[in-house]
């Protein structure tokens, strides 16, 4: 398996490009399936992530033609359309389940089984399952599968009991192409939502009130051909923010919405750093770390549970007791018993994490357990004394583009070493 081998102590400087959002991108993907044109979609500022070519994977299973160069990825229907999912590519990524809509609204039919990906907790689906027969859709669960089917779509009235990111996307992607009107009530207000809708407009249909908690869709007849660039990832621009402060170093991200990352940089500046900013670029320069009260993961606009761990990771070199709520999901603290190997002081119950600051972290070998957490991992390694060992990077891999590139061009001492992990 590969790991990261990190020498710390070096305090990062210069800047960095961030590249399209991964929660953006693989929504976008699924949406792409509605594309019912003699033409293509063409995706632009596609991050080279592993999630990335797992949904490839997919669509090409599905009998699409996709083709990567450089960050465009260009997506052609082909002549037959197939509705099975194949099982092991729902078990190695949860954004698989984005198929659901799209496709029944494309060809009707679906058969997949339930999604894997990162282990943070229980993430069930029947909010997209009880969206989707609000729809008209038939949904029928045996031995671990699920087949759903719809002779037509309807428009309707969906009430979600949660602001579920992935419900929401689904939903919108379904109602797209119903008969009728479709308002998705209580719905999810990320960035990426309003990306998608931006999408499927560019498309042709009719969405409109993503980012606020009342989504409208006028159903169309189809979807065609476009052309569309992905926004840059906020949750990556994050960790780069943390990156810098945690090395008390000084680094500028370029081509970002600064606006998407309003709670994440007050939150920052609430820890000591300092962080200067213009319309599409944030700087972080070298400050004194000091604690924070309380932080609450929340959905948009709150802090997002993606840069829980990476902040946690800050939080392990600021002064004082720190105090973490896990709102969102409740297997999220897994990397703190990595963190102790690196000296630490983290005590965890329930959804709770106080961490207590201490003068120096120290090298180890340790273990990311998935995304997020592995990134946080690198965040501490990269402060820390010594050199630290970082195993299954592949869980990085599948949402940051090269970190280990990305850091070296900061002044980062980082390598990857060892064998290949298994690729999509």
């Amino acid at each position: 398996m590969e790991e990261f081998i990190v020498e710390g102590g070096h305090k990062l400087s210069g800047s960095l490009q961030v590249k399209g959002a991964k929660n953006s991108m693989l929504p976008i993907m699924a949406a792409s399936v509605l594309n019912s044109s003699d033409g293509s979609v063409v995706l632009h500022n596609i991050p080279n992530i592993y999630d990335l070519h797992v949904m490839k994977n997919i669509l090409d299973s599905l009998g699409f033609k996709v083709e990567y160069q450089g960050d465009t990825l260009q997506i052609t229907p082909g002549e037959e359309i197939h509705y099975v999912i194949p099982d092991d590519f729902m078990r190695e990524m949860r954004s698989s389940i984005f198929l659901m809509g799209p496709l029944l609204a494309r060809i009707g039919k679906v058969k997949l089984t339930y999604p894997g990906g990162c282990s943070i907790g229980p993430r069930p689906i029947d909010l997209h399952l009880k969206g989707l027969a609000s729809l008209g859709v038939q949904v029928r669960e045996e031995n671990g599968y699920i087949e759903a089917s719809a002779e037509k779509l309807l428009g309707t009235d969906i009430h979600l009991d949660y602001p579920s990111v992935g419900a929401t996307e689904n939903l919108i992607m379904a109602a797209v192409l119903a008969h009728g009107k479709t308002t998705i009530y209580n719905a999810a207000k990320e960035p990426e939502i309003v990306d998608l809708q931006n999408f499927l407009n560019a498309m042709g249909c009719q969405v409109r009130g993503a980012g606020t908690e009342k989504i409208r869709i006028e159903g169309v007849p189809a979807a065609g051909k476009c052309h569309y660039r992905i926004i840059p990832d906020r949750i990556v621009a994050g960790t780069y923010l943390m990156a810098a402060a945690i090395t008390g170093g000084e680094v500028t991200l370029h081509e970002i919405i600064p606006s998407h990352l309003d709670a994440v940089v007050a939150k920052l500046k609430e820890a000591g750093v300092e962080i200067q900013g213009t319309e599409d670029s944030l700087t972080v320069k070298d400050g004194s770390l000091r604690a924070v009260e309380t932080l609450r993961t929340l959905p948009y606009p709150g802090f997002p549970t993606d840069l829980q761990a990476p902040m946690s990771a800050l939080l392990t070199k600021a002064r004082g007791d720190s105090l973490i709520v896990e709102n969102v999901f409740e297997a999220r603290f897994q990397h703190m018993e990595e963190l102790i190997k690196m000296n630490a002081q983290v005590n965890v119950k329930d959804r709770n994490a106080l961490i207590t600051g201490v003068e120096r972290l120290v090298g180890a070998r340790v273990n990311a357990t998935d995304l997020r957490a592995g990134a946080a991992l690198v965040l501490a390694a990269l402060a820390a004394e010594g050199t630290s060992v970082i195993q299954h990077v592949w869980h990085i891999d599948r949402g940051y583009e090269s970190m280990e590139k990305a850091l070296k061009q900061l002044g980062a001492r980082i390598e990857r070493a060892g064998g290949p992990d298994p690729s999509p």
